[in-house]
């Protein structure tokens, strides 16, 4: 393999999304975990659907305390919702985000109970 190809390998994103772990589509993402503002550098590749779910449901300060645990952020209410819903949606889905009622509420009442 030259040198450039293999580069090129290397740099394409992991075949999943970091949220949702369904494939990835033609257009993908990176997410900060940790918010650069928050001092985060390392980047997950996401859904732009799941991308926008994410930063609909917490606030960057919700997510600096998650400190990238993937794991969590998918248990948060909004977002297991969120991702019982997109789970049999195609790679490539986009569906308008609207903010939460409850972005930033520690650990608002399930819209499901």
């Amino acid at each position: 393999m030259a040198a450039g190809e293999r580069r090129a390998a290397e740099a394409e994103p992991p075949p999943v999304c970091a949220l949702c772990a369904r494939p990835l589509g033609a257009k993908v993402e990176w997410h900060h975990p940790v918010p650069k503002a928050e001092g985060g550098t390392a980047t997950v590749p996401v859904h732009p659907i799941c991308h926008r779910a994410i930063h609909a449901a917490l606030t960057n300060a919700q997510l600096a305390k998650e400190g990238g645990n993937m794991v969590a952020l998918a248990a948060h209410p909004a977002l297991a919702a969120f991702l019982r819903w997109v789970a049999d949606k195609p790679p490539d889905f986009h569906a308008p985000t609207r903010r939460a009622k409850t972005r930033g509420v520690p650990n608002p009442p399930s819209p499901l109970t």
